[in-house]
């Protein structure tokens, strides 16, 4: 079990380059991005040290892989991309891992949607494919959402009939997600994940598909431990992959459950907490 998690003030400071650090992975929305979803600015030249130290940087988030890879096209060589909550990971453009779900799983998700909007629930639902997302949504504060994290989407009449191997279906609620939302699928979360992965989004995934299992994958794709990996995140969709790596940080705004998972704690995404903890542990 994951030790009690310590303020890393607390903590010992590490000399530099003692933690043997060869894997970076960080959540984006509430953890590297502040709450208004902007990049630190001292991200880039961090990347570039890290690079010279030849540790692997990874962004593993519930956003598309086109959007990752168009927030990182100056720095994205090499860089293994976690995407859409660990079902799609892919590396150089070339897929490392993916957890497809069956199609009627997902036409089911997406009929639930549909009656609970039509019972006066404010929330859309993201069929979430390969290629790329699919809403029946066309009102403009909707599409507003998911342009946030699905760079490639498409407007269709039916997204219970896209053509595409579908690894995901995201739920956005205007209101409460955990409250909502997620208590609505409790038939498909008896044989499927229903993940609550912000205040307004709940993410729906196949068993085996979670940051944790993607993490590990590339762990054992590139030769790299637990002892070796550095892990960030705020929400309950991180909790798998904090628990693979010994050096696991919840920011200090992260989630309760979040806060008694992992090892350490960072200062919040607002004070650039991982981009310090990183300096710190790394001795940058």
């Amino acid at each position: 079990m994951p030790a009690t998690p310590a303020s890393l003030l607390q903590a010992p400071t590490p000399p530099a380059g003692a933690a043997g650090i060869r894997l970076v992975v960080t959540d984006m929305d509430g953890t590297l991005l502040d709450d208004a979803k902007r990049v630190p600015d001292g991200l880039w030249p961090m990347l570039a040290e890290l690079r010279r130290r030849d540790v692997l940087f990874s962004p593993a988030s519930g956003r598309q892989y086109a959007t990752l890879a168009r927030q990182f096209a100056d720095v994205g060589e090499g860089m293994a991309f976690i995407a859409e909550n660990g079902t799609y990971v892919v590396r150089d453009g070339v897929e490392l891992h993916s957890d497809p779900m069956e199609r009627s799983v997902a036409a089911d998700v997406a009929r639930t949607v549909r009656r609970l909007a039509a019972g006066g629930a404010d929330v859309g639902a993201v069929v979430c494919g390969k290629r790329a997302a699919y809403v029946e949504r066309t009102d403009e504060a909707f599409l507003a959402e998911v342009r946030r994290y699905y760079v490639e989407h498409r407007v269709v009449p039916d997204v219970t009939a896209v053509e595409d191997e579908v690894i995901k279906v995201a739920l956005f609620d205007f209101g409460s997600a955990e409250r909502t939302t997620a208590p609505a699928l409790a038939a498909v979360a008896a044989t499927h994940q229903v993940v609550v992965s912000g205040e307004h989004w709940v993410d729906v995934m196949n068993r085996t598909a979670n940051k944790g299992t993607a993490l590990r994958g590339l762990q054992r794709e590139l030769g790299i431990t637990p002892a070796e990996t550095m892990v960030f995140g705020d929400y309950l969709n991180d909790l798998e992959m904090l628990d693979a790596a010994d050096w696991s940080f919840a920011m200090a705004n992260a989630h309760p459950e979040v806060l008694r998972r992992a090892r350490h704690r960072a200062p919040s995404n607002n004070d650039d907490g991982v981009l310090r903890t990183i300096a710190r542990v790394l001795g940058l």
